[in-house]
Formats: structure tokens, sequence, C-alpha cells
């Protein structure tokens, strides 16, 4: 478990443990990792279990994850709301290429391995996720079809689609990549990100990543993307994936949601998680 703007105190992770463990039927320690700014309260800080610490490996179909619950970073090593967009990914990849942009821990670019895909460039600029993602993919044998590319997402991408990369200052370099298309393109951005390449901004310029996403496609080919925001509307992102893919010159054929599973219910009706499959 995780909390990020105030620490929960000692008695109520022990409550948790107990609840968790009742509703699952099984004794399993806990982890609980804080992640905002200040430092826990003198006495709150939970020390987990010795065995909590290891590394452990989950399954999700057949594909093997390694997983550590206390790491160097702040998110998951895998996200679990999106199980269901890996499941389509592993549906579709069989003999096909695939794109893993902001691949974090390639868990998408491995699934599509495992199911077959010829190849998949997985596409993040930190190491240390990535070396998460070669691990996965030795584990499930699959690395000798897996690229890892450490690189900021901007420039890889504008020149697979045949774009002109932009950049802040003339002497920032980059990896030099020949356009080419790929069969499956997952394109699965944070919210917001600024670097010399430019800005990732999901709530008011998805077309950014959107456009160039599109045009490295091969024809009859598919985009698994995402938005984590939730005031962004599933109906509104939708019309802006329909209106960026006719100005691409790539119009959509089919627009499919992917509804996240009943394990991350939404009181509202307006999951944070909105996962679409376009095909062009």
């Amino acid at each position: 478990m995780q909390t990020f703007r105030a620490p929960l105190d000692a008695t109520a992770v022990a409550a948790l443990q107990r609840a968790a463990n009742r509703e699952l039927g099984l004794d399993l320690p806990i982890v609980c990792n804080h992640r905002g700014k200040q430092p826990p309260p003198a006495g709150t800080e939970h020390v987990p279990d010795a065995a909590a610490l290891a590394e452990h490996e989950c399954r999700e179909a057949a594909v093997r994850f390694p997983i550590r619950a206390r790491h160097r970073g702040q998110d998951p090593w895998l996200f679990l709301d999106l199980r269901n967009g890996r499941a389509k990914l592993r549906e579709l990849a069989r003999g096909r290429s695939v794109l893993n942009l902001f691949a974090y821990t390639c868990g998408a670019g491995v699934a599509a391995a495992v199911a077959g895909a010829t190849l998949v460039w997985n596409v993040d600029f930190a190491p240390s996720a990535l070396a998460v993602g070669r691990l996965a993919a030795r584990r499930n044998e699959v690395a000798s079809r897996c690229r890892f590319v450490r690189s900021d997402c901007l420039p890889v991408l504008r020149q697979l689609a045949g774009m002109p990369v932009q950049r802040r200052g003339s002497r920032v370099p980059f990896l030099r990549i020949e356009p080419r298309p790929f069969d499956l393109v997952v394109l699965d951005p944070p919210r917001f990100a600024k670097g010399a390449f430019g800005t990732v901004d999901v709530v008011r310029d998805y077309q950014t990543l959107c456009k160039p996403a599109l045009l490295a496609l091969a024809p009859g080919g598919a985009m698994l993307a995402t938005n984590h925001v939730p005031e962004v509307a599933a109906a509104d992102w939708h019309e802006l994936l329909r209106r960026c893919a006719a100005k691409a010159g790539r119009p959509l054929r089919e627009l499919e949601p992917i509804p996240v599973d009943g394990d991350f219910p939404s009181f509202d009706g307006r999951p944070p998680l909105k996962v679409a499959l376009c095909r062009v």
C-alpha cells in the first residue's frame, strides 16, 4: 500500500493488513510506502517484515513480472489498472511489431512479446525502469525480440514518424533513428513532463503525442492509448483522438474503449484511467 498526502499510523497499517488477509484468505506481510514530501511523524513509519522486502514474481496470464514492494522509485513496477490493456495487446500482438512508448518497466512490451510479437521497442528515459524490463524479458525468454531504448520518447517518436525533432538548443544531442512503421503503438504518457524536446501535457496538448504515434503506424495498424487524468472526460478524449487522426490523414476505422476491471472502482463513474484501442 502507498500514501502520498499523509502517512498512516502504524495501528491503521496493522488493521488494513488484517482486513486484506481476511478477504484474501491468505497470510501475507504488508509494506506501506509513504511517498509524501514530509517525513512520517515519529512512531508511524512502517517497518515491514524482511520477507515483504524481497523481490517476488507475479503472473498475469502467461507473463512473469518481477515485483518489489519497496524500491528506489515511487510507482509500483506493474500498474494493475492497465491489466485489460495488456490483455488486448496479448490478443493482437502475434506476428506483429510493437512500439511501447513511455514504457517504464516495459510491462506492456513484455506482455506483447510473450504473446508472439516479432519485435518490441520499449522506449523510456529511466535506466532503472528499463533494467526491470530487461529482467522481465529474460525471465520470459523473449529478450531476443525486445529492444530497450533509453531516450526521451519525443525525439524517438517524431523520427519514427518521419517528423523533424524539436529541441531547445541546437546542441542538445539525441539518438538518431530512421523512420519505420510499427503494427502496434502503445502510447501511455504521464500527465505532465517537460524536457529539452518539448512538453508532454495530457490535459492541454495530447495531440503533440497522438499525431506522430498515428504516423508511426503501419497501414491497418492500431494504437493503444491511455489517459490517466480524472478531470478529462472519456467522451471528450475519444473525440480528440478522432479529430487528431483525421487531421493527421490517418482517420480511425474504429475506436474501442477498454474498460478497467471492477477491482478499480470509480464511485463517480469517471475512472481516472481511460484506455482506447484506435485502429487506422
